[in-house]
């Protein structure tokens, strides 16, 4: 009972509102304007309704960053040390995978330098750029999902998601994590409603065909089968993948999970 109280207090204190609300007033505000469309379109005219929806969407993002300036006063300054090892390895999962989806949208990565073999039979070292701009890695165009597309239908809205998240997880303060997995309700909340508008044809089309093979969670399809066994759905991605883009993005991750320990 106690512990039920402590918890009843702690969802109801001033801190866990100011937490919360920013990002659900941001969702909400999203989730009217863009179900209601059509309606307020042909009301407003649509020059007005991207002014309504840019100028109100504005001022939710506004309260979002007064919210964590108002906790971020809340958070004590601790040690590395206090951080729980289990946490640290969440996050590190966690942003390794948001880094890596977002790198997955930039050109492939690759070593500046090679060997390569000259017309009188011996080697010449070339340099390179380190941006492969003719690399394949790219939508065939005929309808196959690849690439990011077999991890989620929103990648960069989960990308911003899974990387908040894991900056929750060392986070010391019980309303500062809840204000970092905002963007994790916003992909998730924010790409039902996405997929579902799409399926009515509000503001887009989401094919049937690339629905059954998709998820919105990220690896759902590979791991339920969507997209054939998930040895061979993983094998698939894998094959697609940037791979320098993502061990950069791995790096960079481990870089900025510890670093946190060390600026606490």
């Amino acid at each position: 009972m106690a512990a039920a109280g402590q918890l009843r207090r702690l969802l109801t204190s001033s801190e866990v509102r100011w937490g919360t609300a920013g990002w659900s007033f941001f969702i909400a505000e999203n989730f009217f304007l863009s179900e209601n469309r059509t309606f307020l379109i042909d009301y407003l005219g649509d020059d007005n309704y991207h002014l309504m929806y840019g100028t109100i969407s504005t001022i939710a993002t506004a309260s979002i960053g007064y919210s964590y300036y108002k906790l971020k006063k809340l958070q004590p300054k601790i040690s590395p040390s206090s951080i729980p090892t289990g946490n640290l390895v969440v996050a590190w999962g966690l942003v390794s995978v948001g880094l890596g989806l977002a790198s997955q949208a930039l050109p492939k990565m690759q070593i500046p330098v090679a060997i390569k073999n000259s017309a009188n039979g011996g080697s010449k070292l070339q340099v390179l750029c380190p941006f492969d701009f003719a690399d394949k890695h790219r939508d065939s165009g005929d309808g196959t999902i690849r690439g990011l597309e077999r991890v989620s239908r929103h990648p960069g809205l989960w990308s911003f998601g899974l990387i908040s998240a894991g900056n929750a997880m060392i986070q010391s303060n019980m309303a500062l994590r809840m204000w970092w997995c905002g963007p994790a309700a916003v992909a998730w909340l924010g790409g039902m409603h996405t997929d579902s508008r799409f399926k009515r044809g509000m503001g887009g089309q989401l094919d049937p065909i690339i629905e059954s093979q998709t998820s919105n969670i990220p690896f759902l399809a590979l791991l339920s089968g969507k997209q054939g066994s998930p040895i061979t759905s993983f094998s698939n991605l894998q094959a697609e993948t940037k791979p320098l883009n993502a061990l950069i993005a791995v790096g960079a991750a481990t870089a900025f999970i510890l670093s946190r320990g060390r600026i606490r």
